[in-house]
């Protein structure tokens, strides 16, 4: 686990007024090679993925194999795989037994009749076990796409003794657009089909017109996370506040 502590706030208030790529580059002289990201492989994943290959295309990404995937997600993955050259993207599996339980006890649907734990055993799950390998992870959360997110910090420090850091979150769909279409990389497939978030395909759904962008995700449902941004507990500033072993001085941020 990492013995890395860091002055939230101030880093934070620093961070607010920082590009995506800055921020980037302080968290792979921070932690790598104990740093890696997650990524959907859905619309508007380009975007961190490109930054991330850019500073270091091994850093490693992770990646909830579910099996429920569209397959264009996996074509995508590929294409964006090749493109940005990144190197180390590895695949996270459920437990085969625990997994062939769920479905078992689910009538082969654990989807329709209980997508939280189906959540939980196919994402949850194999992304806790996997962060174990690393001090530190990096997400593409946005804080405008749900009541939720609203209230992520660019850095946050989790139970386990593991920070998050959340290069993005200050960004509109609108920057993100526009920096997918200035570096030419493509988007999703089903992004022009009105799918604007995109996960496993019996969860997901194309949105109307004026709905927001996490609407086609447990249409009809209460459930707008996963629970991968939601299941370890963020801790307050001060449990990981020791100012000593700060970053020298700005510069290096």
């Amino acid at each position: 686990m990492t013995q890395k502590q860091f002055d939230l706030d101030k880093l934070n208030e620093q961070f607010e007024r920082m590009q995506p790529a800055e921020i980037i580059r302080w968290a792979v002289d921070q932690f790598y090679p104990k740093l890696a990201m997650t990524s959907s492989f859905g619309p508007e994943s380009g975007v961190l993925l490109h930054l991330v290959s850019r500073v270091r295309p091994d850093v490693p990404v992770l990646f909830l194999e579910t099996g429920y995937h569209f397959p264009e997600t996996l074509e995508y993955k590929n294409a964006l795989i090749k493109q940005f050259g990144l190197t180390r993207v590895r695949d996270l599996r459920a437990d085969p037994a625990r997994r062939q339980k769920l479905v078992t006890d689910h009538a082969g649907v654990p989807y329709e009749k209980n997508p939280d734990l189906c959540c939980q055993v196919n994402k949850v799950e194999p992304l806790d076990a996997a962060l174990n390998d690393y001090d530190a992870w990096m997400s593409g959360i946005r804080r405008n796409q749900t009541d939720f997110r609203k209230t992520v910090r660019i850095l946050e420090y989790y139970e386990g003794d593991r920070y998050k850091i959340s290069p993005l979150a200050v960004w509109t769909s609108r920057e993100t657009w526009w920096y997918l279409k200035e570096h030419q990389i493509p988007q999703h497939p089903l992004y022009e089909k009105g799918y604007l978030s995109i996960g496993c395909w019996p969860c997901t759904r194309p949105i109307q017109a004026g709905d927001d962008e996490r609407s086609g995700r447990w249409a009809g449902r209460a459930k707008k996370e996963c629970g991968i941004h939601t299941f370890k507990e963020v801790k307050r500033p001060e449990e990981a506040e020791k100012p000593a072993v700060a970053p020298d001085n700005s510069e290096n941020i």
